[in-house]
């Protein structure tokens, strides 16, 4: 077989409120989004978000079904996504105050002295956070 053609394309993720999902992921996160179907037979919404063309970039996929009334269980198999940033206290700073969750506020990580901090979107998935200048 051969792997080096192999390439990571995407994380899917179930989310029950489509719109503030694609809000969190975009105007919080800077993601855009790249794509969206509706699956109207199936009763699902398909969204990919990501910072670049998915043939260059691995992305998420947030797939929103429609019936779904109660929130996810979102299991303890499940870690993180991860993204690097720049400036880590300026933008907790600023998601901070547009309500964004931060469970884990910015400082070096135990043991370590890579900042980190961990932030939720709007279903409670978690989101680490790692300064990179």
């Amino acid at each position: 077989m051969d792997t080096p053609q192999f390439r990571f394309l995407h994380t899917m993720i179930r989310v029950r409120d489509l719109d503030a999902s694609i809000d969190f992921y975009t105007r919080h996160l800077g993601m855009k989004v790249l794509r969206r179907k509706d699956y109207s037979e199936g009763k699902f919404t398909l969204v990919f978000v990501g910072y670049g063309d998915e043939t260059d970039n691995t992305v998420i996929e947030l797939t929103h079904n429609w019936d779904q009334e109660l929130p996810y269980d979102l299991g303890d198999g499940f870690g993180h996504l991860a993204l690097a940033v720049p400036d880590i206290y300026a933008a907790c700073e600023r998601m901070e105050s547009e309500g964004v969750n931060i469970p884990r506020k910015p400082g070096p990580m135990k043991h370590g002295t890579t900042v980190i901090a961990f932030i939720e979107d709007p279903d409670g998935y978690k989101i680490e956070l790692i300064e990179r200048k």
